[in-house]
């Protein structure tokens, strides 16, 4: 008999991860419904393989093995395809829960209301994270887990936050006309206990577009804080448990990012939160569970910052602005000569810099387009080796190696692609030109077609000579023969009106012929 192994079940999981997977309105049209056939935001591909799949294996590298992903009903028979597909083999070991709820494309529901819905599914601390994320190869969610581990048995932080630095898109690389680039929210952390601190919501920027606000208990906590509006929020929480019971109390905050996150900072130097939210937030915790946690950390070292020495506090008396806060705070222990300090309620916080590798959210259509991008730079194009997908690119294509051609698609003699991603199973005609470009699977391009800087839906087909500059097409989009396109988004309701239209013209043709006719 494994004892190890059945110990090992008789312990339960440390973490479970939530993954919220959206409509991605964001990313209209690539994910509008092509009829019947939903787009999932999470299957959209970056470098040929689905969104999705980046957090999930990152998620597995950590060694978190349970997994409750959340979609809309409308997604549900796509993902769970995808999850029990050879695609799986890359996350082989998550056991993936999938649970849906009702919404429309046009009636979102918020992150916060979500996430209520399901806390029954929810019985440990939790890693909460959105589809969208692809973190850089030395990102490690471990680092991450580890803050939260050690910060949470120590002093009895609540939650742990990643920001990264980004990066504007390559100028030109794309265009206004799809959307506004988000810009960071302004945040305030304390740089020596990496803790964050505030988070500036669109309500404060509407009622103050100039000023940052800051409570003074904040500034009499922590004097020396840094302040960015630079950072990005990853949407990467690790959180206790406890907090969703305070979620489940502030039914109001509908979004994560925008509303909750931003109050969750707030306890931890407001005395009429702590005195509210105190008990809830920080409960008296397992001493046993606290040791399963420092066993899982690689941070661990022996100096406890939960534990003072009384004689640290005598030598050095705590101001007469803090004496009411130490009086409050310290709580002697009967068996040792020690206090111990109640839980801080703080949010650590975790920040990735450029320099470390380029992480993003693939959240809208800039950033899914640089994402691309991205991963072509840190590729090399080569031909395929089976023999079925080779024989479908003809030799006198011209494939430059910052691109990716997928499996088993066709590219006829004289085709130029540079700087692009083409999907699965295309067909690429000849005396194409395409450059800076990311063409989904089943994509035609007839004959003289030129495209650059442009974004195809799954089963786009465009015609002969037809000319596409910095376009973002719907799933099943047509372009008709010699048509020209600059900064837009082509969805099939224009090109179907389109179609209408000049069904009407020619009918109103054919009425003016039998006009005349009958008047001769």
């Amino acid at each position: 008999m494994d004892f190890d192994e059945s110990s090992a079940k008789l312990i339960p999981p440390e973490f479970l991860a939530v993954i919220l997977a959206g409509f991605g309105n964001e990313l209209l049209p690539l994910t509008a419904n092509y009829g019947d056939e939903p787009s999932p935001k999470a299957l959209l591909p970056i470098a040929n393989k689905p969104m999705l799949e980046y957090p999930l294996v990152w998620l597995e590298q950590s060694g978190i093995k349970d997994v409750l992903l959340i979609c809309p009903t409308a997604h549900r028979a796509a993902l769970s395809n995808y999850i029990q597909s050879d695609s799986s083999a890359s996350f082989a070991s998550l056991q993936i829960d999938l649970q849906t709820y009702e919404e429309s494309q046009d009636l979102s529901v918020g992150t916060g209301t979500i996430l209520r819905h399901f806390a029954n599914r929810i019985q440990q601390d939790f890693v909460l994270l959105p589809c969208d994320f692809v973190p850089p190869p030395s990102l490690s969610l471990t680092q991450i887990l580890n803050k939260f581990r050690t910060d949470s048995t120590y002093d009895g932080a609540i939650a742990t936050t990643l920001f990264y630095e980004g990066r504007k898109p390559d100028k030109g690389s794309s265009t206004d006309e799809w959307g506004l680039v988000p810009t960071p929210s302004p945040i305030v952390w304390d740089a020596k206990s990496e803790t964050l601190l505030h988070i500036d919501t669109p309500d404060d920027a509407d009622r103050n577009t100039e000023l940052l606000g800051l409570r003074m208990g904040l500034l009499n906590q922590y004097p020396r804080v840094k302040l960015s509006a630079t950072l990005m929020d990853s949407h990467v929480y690790t959180c206790r448990r406890q907090v969703l019971d305070v979620l489940q109390e502030k039914a109001g905050l509908d979004s994560i990012r925008e509303e909750f996150i931003p109050w969750l900072c707030k306890p931890q130097y407001q005395r009429t939160k702590q005195e509210k939210y105190g008990r809830v937030l920080s409960p008296v915790t397992n001493a046993l569970k606290q040791e399963l946690a420092l066993k899982h950390s690689t941070l661990h070292s022996k100096a406890s910052v939960h534990l003072a020495r009384k004689e640290d506090f005598l030598h050095s008396p705590p101001s007469d602005d803090q004496n009411h806060e130490h009086s409050r705070a310290l709580v002697p222990d009967e068996d040792e000569d020690e206090v111990r300090i109640p839980a801080s309620l703080r949010i650590g916080l975790v920040i990735h810099r450029a320099e470390g590798g380029y992480a993003s959210r693939a959240n809208n259509l800039h950033a899914y387009l640089d994402l691309n991008r991205h991963f072509l730079s840190q590729h090399s194009y080569s031909l395929p080796i089976d023999q079925e997908s080779r024989a479908k690119i003809d030799q006198k294509a011209q494939i430059s190696s910052d691109s990716i051609v997928g499996h088993s698609t066709r590219v006829e003699e004289r085709t130029s692609i540079k700087k692009s991603v083409v999907g699965k199973h295309c067909v690429i005609g000849k005396m194409v030109k395409i450059a800076g470009c990311v063409i989904q699977d089943h994509c035609v391009i007839a004959d003289g077609a030129k495209l650059d800087g442009c974004i195809l839906g799954k089963g786009t087909k465009v015609g002969e000579k037809a000319e596409l500059s910095k376009c973002v097409t719907q799933c099943g989009y047509e372009v008709n023969a010699g048509d020209t396109a600059r900064n837009e988004k082509l969805d099939i309701s224009d090109w179907t009106a389109a179609q209408t239209s000049e069904d009407d013209d020619g009918d109103d043709e054919s009425g003016e012929d039998e006009s005349e006719e009958s008047n001769d």
